[in-house]
């Protein structure tokens, strides 16, 4: 109830105060479990997608902004909860693992869930080479992937702004991927790099990012060096806002 609540009251405000524009949203499947991966450019990022998304999407949140004082940390925590976000200690062992869980347990009931795989936000604009969680995510909840690139939420809040400031804001929602040739595969490194860097390309395409720690590898992620097997390390999770 309060997620409908809130995509009631913050859907039009955001449409009208950021003058969005949303396209490919037809491309979001409708029902069963879907990941969205995006590119990270600003804290409202994880406002911005759930609101424009055609069905709910849960992202895991930084646990502080469940737990801030006054008017400030009230709004937060009201507007994080209401839009589907979840708690996650980012500083705890095996935090990254126990997140990638918390989130599998999101898809196998069947739901939609967000992920930046680039594991912080763009400081300078630039696309940075996805960390391999998401590719985890993909292959053993062996579900769709549909790359997400959002323009303009950097000039909005840029990463040290305390406010936002109005700017037009873009979200353009991609063709879901998937990738029979490697299911059953996730604790095989090169798999979930191949799987990753596909994603990443698609994301790139859709955002018309400079990309940045790729290396010479980009133009044919497929055939990039393996990590090693097992689950994705804490590193590779991806991250949270």
């Amino acid at each position: 109830m309060l997620y409908l609540v809130a995509r009631f009251l913050l859907r039009p405000l955001f449409h009208v105060a950021l003058r969005m524009r949303v396209t490919g949203r037809e491309n979001v499947p409708a029902t069963g479990p879907v990941i969205l991966a995006s590119n990270h450019l600003s804290f409202i990022d994880s406002m911005v997608i759930p609101l424009s998304a055609p069905r709910r999407v849960h992202y895991l949140a930084k646990a502080e902004y469940f737990t801030g004082s006054g008017v400030r940390g009230w709004v937060s925590r009201t507007v994080f909860t209401a839009l589907g976000a979840m708690p996650v200690e980012r500083q705890t062992h095996r935090a990254a693992q126990e997140a990638l869980d918390t989130a599998l347990g999101v898809l196998r009931r069947g739901d939609g869930f967000g992920i930046y795989p680039e594991g912080t936000r763009s400081r300078d604009g630039r696309l940075a080479r996805g960390k391999t969680g998401v590719a985890w995510l993909a292959l053993t909840a062996d579900c769709p992937v549909v790359p997400v690139a959002v323009k303009g939420t950097d000039r909005v809040q840029p990463v040290d702004a305390r406010w936002p400031r109005p700017h037009r804001v873009s979200v353009t929602y991609g063709r879901p991927l998937t990738f029979p040739e490697y299911r059953g595969m996730a604790g095989n490194g090169r798999a979930r790099r191949a799987v990753t860097d596909r994603i990443m390309v698609a994301i790139a395409e859709l955002s018309g990012q400079e990309k940045t720690g790729w290396g010479p590898e980009e133009a044919a992620p497929a055939r990039e060096e393996a990590a090693p097997a097992g689950p994705a390390r804490p590193h590779e999770a991806g991250s949270r806002p």
